[in-house]
Order: C-alpha cells, then sequence, then structure tokens
C-alpha cells in the first residue's frame, strides 16, 4: 500500500500536514526511516548481500545504503543497526586494515566510496584498521590516470572519461580524508567539479549531461562536445550530493571554492522546472519531463532532496528552500513509500543501474535510460532517503 494518504506511523496525516510543522516533519521522518531500515534488515539478514550481491564485493552502491543506515542508528541510539553496519566493514577490512577483493589497479573512482564509511567508523571508535584501509584506497591516487586537466577519469576501462557520478564517489572521501590527516587536496578536489561543470553542461537546460570524453571518440559522445547525450536524473543527484559533502573539507578561501556553490546553488534553481506536475519529484531522464515512457525515479529525488536539506542547514543555498525540501520530503514518502501486508517497508521505482559505453554498448539514448531495471529497495533510493531523514532529526 502507498502511503499517499495517511501515514500509520504516530498517528501523522502526510497528506494534510503543514510544511513548517519542524517537529511533526521530524518526527514523522525518522520513524519511517526507522521502519525502512529494520525492514531492510530483515530482508537482507546478511549485509554482504546488500544491492542483491551472493557474493562480498567492495562496493559503492552498499556503502551508500550502509551510510544512511548508520546515521539513522546514531539518531536513535540503535545499537542493533550499528552492528549491522559494523558487520559489513569488519568482514571487508581485515584487522590489519586490508580491503578484501580491492585492487587498486583497476583505478575504480567508485571503489573510493566506501571510505567515507571506514572513514566514519575511524572517528567513532579510532580503531586503526579502519585508517589504514582508507590510505590503502588513497594509494589509488598516486596512479590514477586523469584528463590533460587533472580530472580523475571514472574508470581505466573508461578511458579519458569523466562522468557526473565519480564526483560523488571520489572527492568528498578524498577531501576528509586530507582534513583528517591534513594532507592540502582540497584545491584538487575542487578542480574535478569544475572540470566536470565545464564540460557537461547544456546551457539550453541548465543540466549537466551524465558523461564526458575528453577524446570525443566514444560512440555516445558528440563529436564536437564530447558529451553524452541526456542529463540522467541520479548522475546529476550524484553531482548535487557530492558537491553538498565535499564542500565540508574545503576550507573558505579555497581556490574555486565560490565556484562549486555558484554551480550548486544554480543547479538547485534548475531543478526546480523539471519536477513531475502531479507528484513533485524527478524523472530517470531528467532533461526530458513528462515525455512519453518516461517515470518519476527515487533515488535523483532523494538525492536532491537530502542535497537541498543538508545544503540549508550549511548556508550553501538560500533559506527559502528549507520549506520547499520538507514539503519535497513528505511528498517522496507519498510517491516512493509502501507499507506492505506483512508490515514491511519498501522504497519502489529506482533504477538499478545506468553508465554509458562498457560491454553492453549503453548508448545515453532516451530509451536506453529507460530500458535498465527498474526495482524495489535499491541502496542508492535507500541510503540518500536515510540521509534525508537525518537531516530532519537535525532540524530543531
Amino acid at each position: 500500500m502507498r502511503l499517499r494518504e495517511i501515514l500509520p506511523i504516530a498517528g501523522l496525516m502526510v497528506g494534510t500536514l503543514l510544511v513548517g510543522c519542524v517537529k511533526d516533519n521530524r518526527t514523522i521522518c525518522n520513524n519511517i526511516g526507522l521502519e525502512i531500515a529494520h525492514s531492510e534488515m530483515k530482508r537482507m539478514p546478511n549485509p554482504l548481500n546488500l544491492d542483491f550481491q551472493t557474493l562480498p564485493k567492495w562496493d559503492y552502491s552498499a556503502s551508500v545504503e550502509l551510510l544512511g543506515l548508520m546515521t539513522i542508528a546514531n539518531d536513535n541510539r540503535d545499537k542493533e543497526l550499528r552492528k549491522y553496519v559494523y558487520q559489513w566493514t569488519d568482514t571487508m577490512v581485515s584487522s590489519e586494515g586490508v580491503i578484501r577483493g580491492y585492487k587498486p589497479t583497476k583505478h575504480n573512482i567508485d571503489h573510493l566510496c566506501p571510505g567515507k564509511l571506514l572513514l566514519k567508523q575511524y572517528r567513532e571508535t579510532k580503531e586503526a584498521k579502519y585508517m589504514k584501509a582508507a590510505e590503502s584506497l588513497m594509494e589509488q591516487l598516486k596512479t590514477h590516470p586523469r584528463t590533460t586537466e587533472g580530472g580523475l577519469w571514472h574508470k581505466e576501462v573508461y578511458p579519458h572519461q569523466m562522468w557526473l557520478d565519480g564526483l560523488y564517489m571520489g572527492a568528498p572521501f578524498v577531501a576528509e580524508y586530507g582534513a583528517l590527516n591534513k594532507i592540502d587536496v582540497a584545491e584538487d578536489m575542487v578542480r574535478q567539479y569544475l572540470i566536470v561543470a565545464r564540460h557537461t553542461y547544456d546551457s539550453d537546460t541548465k543540466l549537466y549531461r551524465h558523461g564526458w570524453d575528453e577524446k570525443k571518440e566514444q560512440f555516445w559522445a558528440d563529436s564536437i562536445t564530447g558529451r553524452s547525450q541526456h542529463a540522467w536524473g541520479r548522475a546529476n543527484g550524484w553531482f548535487m550530493m557530492g558537491m553538498v559533502d565535499v564542500l565540508d573539507y574545503i576550507p573558505e578561501g579555497t581556490v574555486g571554492r565560490d565556484s562549486v556553490l555558484m554551480i550548486l546553488n544554480n543547479l538547485v534553481e534548475a531543478i526546480q522546472e523539471y519536477r513531475d506536475p502531479e507528484t513533485r519529484m524527478w524523472f530517470q531522464v531528467l532533461d526530458s519531463p513528462c515525455r512519453e515512457g518516461n517515470y518519476v525515479e527515487s533515488s535523483c529525488s532523494a538525492m536532491f532532496i537530502y542535497s537541498m536539506l543538508k545544503a540549508v542547514r550549511k548556508g550553501y543555498i538560500p533559506e527559502k528552500y528549507e520549506e520547499i525540501a520538507q514539503q519535497d520530503l513528505m511528498d517522496y514518502i507519498k510517491t516512493f513509500v509502501s507499507n506492505e501486508s506483512d508490515g514491511m517497508y519498501s522504497i519502489t521505482q529506482c533504477c538499478a543501474v545506468a553508465g554509458l559505453g562498457g560491454k553492453d554498448m549503453r548508448n545515453g539514448t532516451y530509451d536506453y535510460y529507460l530500458s535498465e531495471q527498474v526495482r524495489d529497495n535499491d541502496p542508492k533510493a535507500i541510503g540518500p532517503f536515510l540521509m534525508a531523514c537525518h537531516e530532519m532529526n537535525l532540524r530543531k
């Protein structure tokens, strides 16, 4: 049953809830976040199976959900949830700090993403193994290939390419590691956003295309700009979350920081024009709203909402977005959260994966993005939704 009208938790009515009642909004979001989190533990008793995996995998997708689970666990002092999160990390990282299955020579920027979880756990426990594992991820940067302007390739198997996705996967972890260890990486990480923004920005839509090929040789790339064809919803979500999270560790006065703030503000403003008029959520193919076959997609919608809530709280974007983002979170619950007959809570309508090129010859067309699997309870929707719930818990 979709939670469109009445939310049974705490007896609160979502459909008639007045935005501005921060305490009520906070209660709803926190309670639903807990329900989602505990439902996930029941669905996947072993956290190594998150993201529908059958074998242990050092994976960005699982780590995004685990970060969300940890925030909700800490907000509620939920020891069961915390144990669940640490079970994943302590299986994937040995007592000596060696990461299971991690191969730095693949130069895959996705593999840096779980480093954020390691640093969070190090802050909490001060256990050396987490920092040692994070150090091994940082070693990858010493040989990671770059574009001629210094932009980190998405992966070695995708040469000369930068994707918006990678701006969340790498830069926030590297910037946080640098801040913790007093290593000057802030300007380099800012540069990543500026390079991607310059080459993927579409002045007609004011959105960002999914990827860019510096060599302009990929079959999916425009022969003049090197850009892919569309602004994929989740790619823009990763990009926005990456900016909001990296700014935590970019000191004021860092060259380019003001430009990142400007890019963030412009993107937040731009996405307001691409909402579904009925649900107020955002589409799988972001730059083609309401086009036949397009659908509102739960991961990009959660990413935008989390990003706006955090950016308002941190003073990165104007206060006017506070009320908008809170209403968005209520609408998200009505649109994507379902309560099944067995009492389990789910998040629906998430694109499982999308990319460019590769063995599946993904061409970045409108039809391509619509051809990818849509599933429930994908970590890439659950994690950002729980982070948004955490943001509500930070409201007074």
